[in-house]
């Protein structure tokens, strides 16, 4: 992604958190950034543009950390619970991931459409934003089969691959309630190693 580009998110998530989108100023925005206001119009057409990029670039971040929780165990459980642990976090930090994952938005978010808006950007990285943005249920999918993914071994029969399917949407939804109501002692990694004890016991 280009500098300026990254920039002008970085910035306009700062100001998402210190004010209400609707308090957010185009201007401001490519202020902080250290831009005209033009580039911020050429890169992404509107406020509602730089706000499904922004979204775009937190669902995106989002999901690289799925990835980095995946990979980075070979035990399935810890996998599995780093995953769930990485979602509670990133939803606590992060007030965009949250809203995706929950479908919670608050007056103070941008609220753009999840579905896909015609765009005519000669951006390329504003035309992937502003397709389509995945739903709270379409981001468990979407983790469910990373997880899948990574810990189905090649050959592994329908019925075992089913299965294993389960065990990973069930660990992403204890995480989203998680987020919804925040764990006590042993934290949502408890939740999520006792639950899929109970379910391969």
């Amino acid at each position: 992604m280009p500098a300026a580009r990254e920039s002008l998110l970085d910035a306009a998530y700062t100001a998402l958190v210190r004010r209400p989108w609707s308090a957010v100023r185009m201007v401001d925005v490519a202020a902080a950034a250290g831009v005209s206001r033009q580039t911020l119009y050429n890169e992404f057409g509107s406020k509602d543009g730089l706000a499904r990029a922004l979204m775009r670039r937190e669902a995106d971040g989002y999901l690289a950390g799925v990835d980095r929780a995946l990979a980075g165990y070979s035990d399935a459980r810890d996998r599995l619970t780093a995953t769930a642990e990485w979602t509670t976090a990133a939803a606590r930090d992060n007030l965009l991931v949250r809203a995706l994952l929950t479908g919670c938005w608050s007056e103070r978010l941008p609220a753009p459409a999840l579905t896909a808006v015609p765009s005519t950007s000669a951006v390329p990285a504003q035309r992937r934003a502003d397709g389509p943005l995945p739903s709270p249920g379409e981001f468990v999918a979407l983790v469910r089969d990373r997880a899948v993914a990574y810990l189905a071994a090649p050959g592994t029969p329908k019925s075992d691959t089913a299965d294993l399917a389960r065990s990973c949407e069930l660990a992403v939804r204890i995480a989203l309630s998680c987020v919804a109501a925040p764990p006590g002692e042993g934290g949502v990694a408890g939740l999520v190693r006792s639950a899929l004890q109970r379910q391969a016991g």
